[in-house]
């Protein structure tokens, strides 16, 4: 029998949400939460592609895992029902992840981490970039993860689920939105 279990708080500007995900990972048991905040709630230019489409820091608190894996969503494309702007996996387990990633499959600076093809066809991270009087919720999940995976940078999303699977320990979410 699967499990449910909903946890929500307030942390600073950004709600955490854990959310089942009914094993999709090959866990059929109830995860740690890992509580997520970014530094603003409505993002600023810099992270956006008005700006320098510079990927923003999180910062993680109850965190014990090996490695990270982060998977961003923005479910308000019309196109399809969950568009993924950003796919990063074994980032080391940091109290903060820091802004500035660079675009790359493999990437050594400022943190090591693979990254993965996201829903423009590109590697590393893209900013919210809503039509004119749009606003999108980027959605950030963060999974802890008992390995570093044996999957190359440049993979799909698909690939890295499939990577994934037996391996989350914990997870936990944090929203930022964007107006235009």
């Amino acid at each position: 029998m699967k499990k449910t279990v909903y946890h929500y708080s307030i942390i600073g500007y950004s709600p955490i949400v854990l959310v089942p995900h009914y094993g999709i990972f090959g866990n059929e048991t109830i995860m740690e939460t890992i509580v997520v905040s970014l530094d603003f709630l409505e993002f600023p230019e810099e992270y956006t592609c008005l700006g320098g489409n510079k990927s923003p820091a999180l910062h993680l608190k109850g965190l014990d895992a090996e490695s990270v894996a982060i998977w961003v969503t923005n479910p308000f494309i019309r196109s399809c029902c969950s568009f993924t702007p950003w796919l990063i996996w074994n980032l080391p387990p940091l109290q903060t992840i820091p802004g500035g990633i660079p675009p790359g499959a493999d990437v050594s600076i400022p943190v090591s981490c693979r990254q993965g093809i996201n829903g423009y066809n590109t590697v590393g991270y893209t900013g919210p970039c809503p039509p004119p009087g749009e606003t999108h919720r980027y959605q950030f999940r963060v999974y802890g993860l008992d390995a570093i995976l044996a999957l190359e940078g440049g993979a799909s999303r698909s690939a890295l689920v499939e990577a994934m699977k037996g391996h989350v320990t914990q997870f936990g979410e944090t929203v930022g939105i964007c107006s235009r």
